[in-house]
């Protein structure tokens, strides 16, 4: 067996015990399709976009940062 496949398989063990702990969807690969999440408009078209999912999502903490100054 290559070691990415021994790899691979370690890393599906760790996720589905962790699922098994803490439930589904404790834990997510990076590109995976998260579904549709419901937003709240922000009132602003470029904040909406730039959050990627048209505002803030619905019982989710969201923070927003930047400089000190810059509005």
């Amino acid at each position: 067996m290559k070691q990415s496949e021994q790899k691979s398989k370690a890393l599906d063990a760790a996720l589905s015990q962790i699922e098994r702990q803490f439930g589904k969807g404790a834990v997510m690969k990076m590109g995976e399709d998260r579904g549709p999440f419901p937003s709240i408009s922000t009132g602003s078209l470029s904040l909406d976009i730039a959050t990627g999912i048209g505002g803030f999502p619905v019982s989710r903490v969201s923070e927003i940062y930047g400089p000190e100054s810059s509005g």
